[in-house]
């Protein structure tokens, strides 16, 4: 990967462990995240995506456009749930 994609995505990294920090202390098992999904989706929407949410009940869905037009797209995926692991 490029250095400089590395040291523009550095930027994030408090903000992503912070993120991900929050989801662990706050588990929702499925069909039940409709706190973490809404956290996601604010965070996406603070990023500048269009977001769609209470997708599947509690899915979110955001969208990231480029500025040409004609792209390809990518898509990813993430589970929000949490497991009854004690």
């Amino acid at each position: 990967m490029d250095s400089a994609v590395l040291e523009e995505l550095k930027r994030y990294e408090p903000d992503l462990i912070a993120i991900r920090r929050d989801i662990h202390r706050h588990p929702e098992v499925g069909f039940e995240e409709v706190r973490t999904a809404r956290l996601v989706a604010g965070r996406l929407r603070g990023w500048g995506l269009e977001v769609a949410e209470g997708i599947a009940k509690t899915g979110v869905v955001a969208t990231l456009r480029g500025k040409r037009p004609g792209q390809r797209a990518i898509g990813l995926r993430a589970d929000l749930d949490a497991l009854h692991i004690r």
